[in-house]
């Protein structure tokens, strides 16, 4: 297969996957009321994920809180990854195992009127199990970005963004595609742009 033909099946296969969450309009419509009436509480969002999906947690966290685009200038939008900590997801994972990684941080950084948002593309991930369940306890209403069926994680949150497929790297794409169009929906309703 020439590096064309591979690049244009890569294409095929994220098409495929942004296909999946064409139906996702009513889910997506009430994340964004969500996020919108936390901040307009002046609550917070809080954001993790494991591997790349933590990487697009600090990723979409740093766009909220300095701004997507560039054009738009306004407040900041209080909002932090949960996974952006080196010593203190160090001394979480060593000292009381790393499942509870996200969840201690929630403990601790989480307020009941904030709004979790959990990146995983497989749901069976210990660590977000355990930050949903510990959501649940605090009243922290958890919106989770999910791929293949959802997994475990589906049903211990609040609301679900299900990419139907089995590709981890088209999944993540279209996470990060999911929290662009979301977060700029949110900053449209929030400031007037």
């Amino acid at each position: 297969m020439s590096n064309k033909q591979m690049l244009d099946q890569e294409i095929s296969n994220l098409n495929k996957a942004l296909k999946t969450i064409s139906g996702l309009e009513t889910q997506i419509d009430i994340v964004i009321k969500n996020l919108y009436k936390c901040l307009k509480k002046g609550k917070k969002i809080l954001i993790c994920g494991n591997g790349g999906s933590a990487a697009e947690a600090e990723h979409l966290a740093a766009e909220f809180l300095i701004r997507l685009k560039p054009s738009n200038s306004r407040n900041a939008i209080p909002i932090i990854s949960l996974c952006q900590n080196s010593a203190v997801l160090s001394a979480c994972g060593n000292d009381l195992g790393f499942e509870n990684i996200f969840s201690r941080n929630l403990e601790g950084l989480g307020n009941t009127g904030d709004v979790l948002i959990s990146l995983s593309t497989s749901g069976e991930s210990k660590n977000i199990l355990k930050v949903l369940k510990t959501a649940k306890k605090k009243r922290i209403k958890s919106i989770s970005f999910l791929g293949k069926k959802g997994g475990k994680a589906k049903s211990l949150s609040d609301i679900n963004l299900i990419v139907s497929s089995n590709d981890v790297a088209r999944i993540q794409e279209c996470h990060l595609f999911l929290g662009h169009y979301i977060f700029s929906e949110v900053e449209k309703k929030l400031f007037n742009f």
